[in-house]
């Protein structure tokens, strides 16, 4: 188990290292695939942290914790709604009938009285 918990720490070291690498050097924007690198490596840091009795570590990373967090909800409540793309209606020019084929005469909007 010790094994798994030593796995778990280099895994956040890793995670936020790289975020932070990319971040720096301009390969990604500081959005949410960073905040959530910073979310993981932050709570591998508490879980190694604690088990080792290193406190100001675990201290550092729930602060580190609760800003990505804190950040990545306001990154969602930002985010506009998802608008959903009508397939095109489409309208035949034409239409067959049982007395022969007549042209479409589309109809206009009704328009409100402006009154």
């Amino acid at each position: 188990m010790e094994l798994l918990w030593e796995i778990t720490g280099w895994a956040g070291a890793a995670a936020m290292l790289c975020a932070y690498m990319t971040v720096s050097m301009g390969w990604i924007k500081p959005g949410t695939t960073f905040q959530a690198a910073n979310l993981f490596g932050s709570c591998a840091f508490i879980i190694n942290g604690t088990l080792h009795g290193a406190w100001p570590s675990v201290a550092t990373n729930v602060a580190w914790f609760l800003i990505s967090a804190v950040a990545l909800l306001r990154m969602r409540n930002q985010q506009p709604d998802a608008v959903v793309e009508a397939e095109p209606i489409v309208v035949p020019a034409y239409v067959t009938t049982d007395t022969g084929t007549q042209p479409v005469i589309p109809h206009p909007a009704p328009v409100a009285n402006c009154a």
